[in-house]
Parts: C-alpha cells; sequence; structure tokens
C-alpha cells in the first residue's frame, strides 16, 4: 500500500499566510509524517526551528508563481533559500520564452537554479502544464531533463488550473526514469492523490494533505493548491 504521507509536500503558498499558520503547517506535517513543508521563502527561517529534530524537509518556491524573473535573480533566490535551510526547491519555468520556441532561453533559464542548487538542494521545475501544449509539455520536460533537474511539476496551483492524470502521464512518458514528477494543483481528495500516483507522480503538492490522508483537520484553507 502506498504510503501518501510521504509523497506529500504540505503546503502553504497564499498571501495573506501568517506566522501562526506557518506553525500549524509544521506541527500538521510532524504528526502526519508528510515528506516536506512547501511555503514562501520568507517563513524557511521560521519552518527551519518549528522543524528542528523531525525529519521533515523544506521545500520552497523560486520565481513563484509567474516565472517571469530574470535567471540570475532566479539563482539568487535559490542561493538564499538554501542558505535560510530550504532541502528542495520548485521552481518556476520563464513560460513565454517557452510559447515562442526560446529553448535555449527556457534551457538556461534552469540551469541557472540547478547549477545554485546543485549538491545542495533538490529541484523541481514547474511548467504549469495548463498554459502549455502537449508538444510544449513533451519538450520543457526534456530540457528540464537536460538541465539536470530532479523532478518537473504540474502547475503552480495559481493558473488556469491544476494536475490532471493525462498531463502526469505524458510528463513520466516523457522523462522516463531520468526524472520525477511531482503533482500539484487542484489535489483535495485521497482519490486525487491516487489517480496521479497511479499517472506516474512521486510526489503530490496539497494544503489538503491532512484530509488526502484520511485524518481530521481544524483547517479552513480552500486554496486551489
Amino acid at each position: 500500500m502506498t504510503n501518501l504521507a510521504k509523497m506529500i509536500d504540505h503546503t502553504k503558498l497564499k498571501a495573506d499566510t501568517t506566522q501562526a499558520e506557518i506553525a500549524t503547517l509544521t506541527s500538521e506535517a510532524k504528526e502526519h509524517g508528510f515528506w516536506s513543508v512547501c511555503i514562501n521563502p520568507v517563513w524557511i527561517p521560521f519552518a527551519k526551528e518549528e522543524l528542528a529534530g523531525s525529519d521533515v524537509k523544506i521545500c520552497t518556491v523560486i520565481g513563484f508563481p509567474l516565472g517571469a524573473n530574470s535567471s540570475k535573480t532566479k539563482a539568487f533566490e535559490t542561493n538564499q533559500a538554501i542558505i535560510d535551510g530550504a532541502d528542495e526547491v520548485d521552481m518556476v519555468i520563464n513560460v513565454g520564452a517557452l510559447k515562442q520556441a526560446q529553448y535555449d532561453v527556457v534551457l538556461e533559464d534552469i540551469k541557472a537554479v540547478v547549477n545554485e542548487a546543485r549538491g545542495r538542494a533538490l529541484v523541481k521545475v514547474i511548467i504549469e502544464t495548463a498554459l502549455l501544449t502537449k508538444e510544449e509539455i513533451v519538450k520543457v520536460c526534456q530540457l528540464s531533463v537536460e538541465a539536470g533537474a530532479n523532478y518537473v511539476k504540474t502547475s503552480t496551483g495559481f493558473s488556469t488550473a491544476g494536475a490532471i492524470a493525462e498531463n502526469v502521464k505524458l510528463m513520466k512518458d516523457t522523462v522516463g526514469d531520468k526524472a520525477l514528477v511531482k503533482a500539484s494543483g487542484g489535489v483535495r481528495t485521497t482519490e486525487d492523490a491516487e489517480a496521479m500516483v497511479a499517472a506516474g507522480a512521486s510526489r503530490i503538492g496539497a494544503s489538503d494533505g491532512v484530509k488526502i490522508i484520511g485524518a481530521k483537520t481544524n483547517s479552513s484553507d480552500t486554496s486551489g493548491y
């Protein structure tokens, strides 16, 4: 039986997130054995303190949620996040460059983060599937592998749609054993998560992690992530 808890990045990325909510997130992650908490960079030092002595990882986001920062900015942000305590970084690609078939720009953008994180943190590449054609999904997955990323990830959770199993399968079929796949955005139930795993996902990004594993929660978070 799949241990869903160990596949979940327990997520809180809304703009109005408070320290109290991050404290709850980290507490739930420790209690339920989630793989990581996924948080905005400003919360990394606090989360590191809250998670001291546990095996819960810290995941953060880079160039989030639009991916429209310069590659130098993304690299700087990656370095600072790792210094602050991040174990994994989820970067958003330059979507506009991909749509214009500027594949060298997309590749170098991903490489900027991968090179900064190498040996220090895992890198997941958020490709924002809702904005891409099937051909573009395949191409950016190939570029992510070429750049040396550890994962390709479906969505930010802030665009027009989130993860769907069909895209997860396409991503996994494209990367094969050269990278893993993270499904995020709209994964809210056990059934949703199991469908993503069946399609090829090795990690799930969700704000409803407690609900997904069938535990009780007092959380009122209804964000789309």
